[in-house]
């Protein structure tokens, strides 16, 4: 069996490159779905406008649910049924507001948790077999000599390769409490099979994924997700880029599908001046009706600045993203956003479960409403990412149109919509070859990241004989490399397509040399070698450094 589109940490997290967003577009969207969410107090009490309504709604439940418990003709678990009404109820209301139940709250929650405990391993499933993509660092697997490539065959005298668990059953064995131990099997590439017992400690759950410079001057920083740590690790790795020099900085947020409002705040807080506002929120009643305003001198309020976003920027990113285009901060860089504007309060429930309930909408300085239109239909609205496609808004800005009548100003008088998400200053088509049916074949079953794993395991001493400059420069996919993961793909049911492979043979190439990259060099090694063929990144990176579109931001 070949399973696992991407890498994946202890927490569950796909780590697969921003570029490669696609294959996890159901993922995204219910991330999305989820995502978005404003920390307070619960204010939450029974309405006082139809008290009786709700009362005979309540009875009529418990006299159905209590008759199909009693004298339905077969066995039923009367709370899975009520977990289902409760899903489909919500669903009436719109398609944001959700019910987590207890067994899901702490899978869940990790999403957006600073930290873990575990051994620190990022890991890959291929052909059944789980593979070491990278132990994480300063973590227990890497102390105790955890090394890319090495694979997995046993976790705790349980075997797990070829035994088809899921990544998420991998991941809740290699966690655990802190201080407790795991021994694990593993198989290491021209070496006997061998143990480590690995004490499990408190592991980092980053959400910068890379912050780098690109240039003596221009910074990149990636940010996945808002989490609770988002704000403090994006403070620092901005103070880093600044005192090396930066003076201009690309903020990626493509994939972004939101999190937690405040830490988005303050984080856009650190761009904008004076105290203007971020964003502000319109609900039922005025208890949740709220305004965020800029309040600190930020580390960046001066300097150019891009934000690059897409599709699967969602709730949160898109806050920001409105806040830094209505106020002229930035210039947008991308495709057309997500569009999910509405705001959830997260309610702790008796049995230990969760409702997080849409209480307000997200609105922009200018006043754009950030959500897309939704129906009655929630098949519907998740299908509209895909509606985009086939209409052709993803590969032409002129397949976009806006009502005149959402037309709204920014600081300096240039013309934004509202109406759903938020549309990019730059236009960037999304790229058709790496949306190709064989290239999104060869990613999904794992194919390419598990050909380069192996090809840094045979070749790990060239490798650390490099300094990455020399490898990023001299290293080159042959066509007879080409030709090998074809052949491997082939045998794991990825067809051979001769065309299809001809047309997306560079970015083949650029993705393999990424990963090997990251398993020989670290992160920053593997964002750097993506850059090569990102046409997005390559966009924003004009647009940073191009002097009269930052003076035309400026109205001047």
């Amino acid at each position: 069996m070949a399973v696992a589109s991407s890498a994946v940490p202890e927490t569950g997290r796909s780590t697969a490159p921003r570029r490669r967003g696609w294959l996890r577009q159901a993922g995204l969207l219910m991330l999305a779905m989820g995502c978005g969410i404003l920390v307070a107090t619960n204010p939450f009490r029974p309405s006082a406008d139809n008290p009786d309504a709700t009362a005979r709604g309540y009875l009529r439940f418990k006299e159905i649910l209590s008759y199909i418990d009693r004298d339905y003709a077969d066995s039923v678990d009367t709370e899975a049924l009520a977990d289902y009404a409760v899903v489909q109820m919500l669903e009436k209301l719109d398609p944001h507001s959700v019910y987590i139940p207890a067994r899901d709250r702490e899978k869940t929650d990790s999403f957006l948790q600073s930290d873990y405990d575990g051994v620190g391993i990022e890991f890959n499933v291929f052909r059944d077999t789980v593979t070491v993509v990278a132990p994480l660092s300063g973590g227990p697997a890497e102390q105790a000599g955890v090394q890319p490539g090495d694979q997995i065959i046993s976790l705790g005298g349980k075997r797990v390769s070829g035994a088809h668990l899921t990544t998420a059953r991998l991941a809740e064995l290699l966690r655990g409490p802190r201080g407790s131990s795991v021994t694990m099997e593993l198989r290491r590439h021209r070496q006997p099979r061998f143990s480590l017992t690995i004490a499990r400690s408190r592991i980092p759950n980053t959400s910068v994924d890379a912050a780098y410079l690109i240039d003596s001057q221009t910074g990149y920083i990636k940010v996945s997700r808002f989490a609770s740590n988002t704000y403090d690790e994006f403070k620092a790795a901005l103070a880093d880029l600044r005192h090396q020099g930066l003076t201009r900085l690309v903020l990626d947020l493509r994939g972004n599908p939101g999190g937690y409002l405040d830490r988005a705040t303050r984080l856009a807080d650190e761009f904008i001046a004076g105290s203007r506002k971020i964003v502000y929120t319109d609900g039922k009643g005025e208890q949740y009706d709220s305004q965020t305003y800029a309040r600190v001198a930020g580390e960046f309020e001066e300097g150019a600045l891009v934000v690059l976003i897409d599709e699967g920027s969602a709730s949160a990113a898109e806050v920001v993203a409105g806040a830094l285009q209505d106020h002229d901060r930035a210039i947008l860089v991308g495709r057309r956003t997500f569009g999910k504007g509405l705001v959830q309060q997260p309610i702790a429930l008796s049995d230990g479960g969760e409702l997080r309930l849409t209480i307000a909408r997200y609105y922009t300085p200018a006043g754009r409403s950030i959500q897309k239109p939704y129906g009655a239909s929630y098949a519907e609205y998740s299908r509209e990412l895909t509606d985009r496609s086939a209409r052709g808004e993803l590969v032409s800005a002129d397949s976009i149109h806006f009502a005149k009548e959402l037309r709204f100003r920014t600081d300096h008088g240039r013309t934004v919509y509202g109406g759903g998400g938020i549309m990019p200053d730059v236009f960037v088509p999304r790229d058709s070859l790496s949306h190709s049916a064989y290239f999104t074949r060869l990613l999904s079953r794992g194919v390419v990241r598990a050909f380069a794993l192996s090809f840094y395991q045979a070749h790990k001493a060239e490798l650390e004989g490099l300094r990455f400059e020399q490898f990023n420069a001299t290293f080159r996919i042959t066509d007879a490399q080409l030709a090998s993961l074809a052949a491997q793909a082939s045998s794991d049911g990825v067809a051979t397509n001769i065309a299809a492979a001809r047309r997306c043979a560079p970015l083949l190439r650029n993705q393999l040399k990424a990963y090997i990259a990251r398993s020989a060099y670290g992160s920053v090694a593997y964002y750097t070698v993506l850059r090569e063929q990102d046409a997005e990144l390559q966009r924003a990176l004009h647009a940073v450094s191009d002097s009269t579109a930052q003076l035309a931001l400026l109205g001047k």
